[in-house]
């Protein structure tokens, strides 16, 4: 399936990915890109089979940022329509009801550095190049960075970046907690289905409500967050993924999960 901007393509069953194709502007994301992103993740969001998505820009940068051309000419109305734009387009990557593994194969600044935290989990090639840059341009993170970075690195951390605007190369991002993974940039793709064949071959219900558990109890207060995962246990209990789980489990089998 080809959008405007967006590329996406299902390597493998229950395996999609989505590739930002805006690569003379190195993937910026102007507001058609966010509208095209949505759409994508929304066409998978409603295939049933799948298990796993991943992210990744076109040529030599993943998302170099917001596009600042079309930035520079908005109002103060425009502007944060096109902010809030970006917040609802990567809440509904964040919701996805699978995983969702961002490939950094270059530049991940600003809105790209966002984009990166909406996904589940990043692995990046050692090409890699992190960043939350805005402050240089007298504005603060549209996207969701001052609030997504400061839980996936701390408010220290989290204020270093945003108050510097300063670039942060692969090995430090997987230093600090960043980034999960860190490859050789011909090794990016295949590390990420590596990865997605892992997920996908796991209990589908789990994995979803396993996702769940941890995207909604970040927004609770610790004893609640648990009631919440004791609910869910129980619910999952009742499935039939659990039944053959722990069936093949007993009779030392590998497991075939229907996903109900």
């Amino acid at each position: 399936m080809s959008h405007e901007t967006v590329l996406l393509e299902q390597k493998e069953p229950g395996i999609w990915l989505l590739t930002i194709n805006r690569e003379r502007a190195m993937n910026a994301l102007a507001p058609q890109v966010l509208e095209d992103l949505g759409a994508a993740v929304r066409s998978v969001v409603a295939e049933p089979t799948a298990r796993c998505l991943l992210v990744t820009g076109a040529g030599r940068a993943f998302v170099a940022g917001a596009d600042i051309a079309v930035m520079s000419a908005m109002s103060v109305l425009e502007a944060r329509d096109f902010a809030a734009k970006g917040h609802r387009t990567l809440r509904a990557l964040e919701l996805a009801p699978f995983p969702v593994i961002a490939l950094v194969n270059g530049y991940a600044l600003g809105g790209g550095c966002e984009l990166a935290l909406a996904c589940d989990f990043i692995v990046a090639s050692e090409q890699a190049v992190f960043g939350q840059p805005e402050v240089n341009l007298g504005i603060c993170p549209g996207f969701g960075g001052t609030q997504r970075l400061t839980r996936v690195v701390g408010r220290s951390l989290a204020l270093d970046l945003v108050t510097t605007g300063r670039q942060v190369k692969a090995d430090e991002a997987l230093r600090i907690g960043l980034v999960n993974h860190v490859v050789a940039p011909e090794a990016l793709l295949d590390k990420g289905l590596a990865l997605a064949r892992m997920i996908a071959g796991k209990g589908p219900v789990a994995v979803r409500f396993s996702k769940h558990l941890v995207i909604r109890g970040q927004d609770l207060d610790l004893a609640n967050a648990n009631v919440l995962e004791t609910d869910v246990f129980g619910l999952l209990c009742a499935t039939d993924d659990k039944r053959e789980g722990m069936a093949a489990f007993l009779e030392k089998r590998p497991a075939k999960f229907t996903g109900k």
